[in-house]
């Protein structure tokens, strides 16, 4: 039983494609990763089979795939790389860093949910949705940053390129009040292995309790559902019970407990 390591994605996914394959929902932070990632590994058992991935971009910010917890307990990175944050499914992530032996701190606790049957908000919210464009960019970018900033991600200088990326494929959408003001947003991943994510659905403060979230989290499902994707997944944090209600209410369930960490200074 072993880690291995490369960083080259070709060379990750012929040897973890079978696990990919078949745990897209487990594996999907890994999967939107892989192409960009500065290190991916893989965990391999007895029998040779991987029943273990990782992704880290920068390799001191290191995200879990599905894996067992003795593959997270033996995780040694190479050239004694030590991990700054750490994020997985609870489990695993804590078999880690009871190996590891530094001290930590809570950084997120998500859950991670998998569409089953789609249910709309009925009636609809007010407003419509529509694709974001480039006059979008400042105001999604203050967006961006207090997204990150309330869920404790790891805030970006500028969120321009992040956005345009995700603008210019089409996969990032707009709520608009009935006034054609932008109220709300969402963003979907590249549908890979047939499993495509829900992702930074935000609301502006001001327009909050209007309906708005579940108005925008339809609109990017359906877009999702429209790619392709076999599983539409999205993540939510265990601390606010309105998005974790709000979901079950559009038809998501329940896959697994994801834990976020970071390290302290000290053991």
């Amino acid at each position: 039983m072993s880690w291995h390591f490369t960083t080259d994605p070709d060379t990750f996914r012929t040897a973890a494609r079978a696990l990919l394959a078949a745990e897209p929902a487990r594996n999907t932070a890994v999967l939107t990763m892989m192409d960009t990632a500065e290190l991916l590994g893989w965990w391999t058992g007895p029998d040779g089979t991987v029943t273990g991935v990782l992704a880290a971009s920068p390799p001191t910010v290191l995200t879990f795939g599905a894996m067992p917890v003795e593959a997270a307990a033996a995780l040694a990175l190479p050239d004694g790389t030590a991990p700054a944050t750490l994020r997985g499914e609870t489990a695993a992530v804590e078999a880690y860093v009871r190996a590891d032996g530094r001290s930590w701190e809570t950084v997120m606790g998500i859950r991670l949910f998998r569409l089953g049957e789609l249910t709309p908000r009925d009636p609809a919210p007010a407003g419509r949705s529509r694709t974001a464009t480039t006059a979008d960019l400042p105001l999604l970018g203050d967006w961006a940053a207090d997204f990150a900033a309330v869920h404790r991600y790891e805030p970006r200088d500028d969120y321009t390129d992040f956005l345009t990326e995700r603008m210019t494929e089409g996969r990032l959408h707009v709520w608009e009040t009935p006034e054609g003001d932008p109220a709300a947003m969402a963003a979907v991943s590249r549908t890979i292995e047939g499993q495509a994510r829900v992702h930074l659905v935000y609301t502006a403060p001001a327009e909050r309790g209007r309906g708005y979230a579940a108005g925008i989290t339809t609109t990017a499902t359906r877009a999702a559902l429209g790619s392709g994707a076999e599983q539409v997944l999205l993540f939510t944090d265990l601390a606010n019970p309105t998005s974790n209600a709000l979901y079950r209410r559009l038809g998501y369930r329940p896959v697994a407990d994801h834990l976020g960490v970071r390290f302290t200074a000290g053991t």
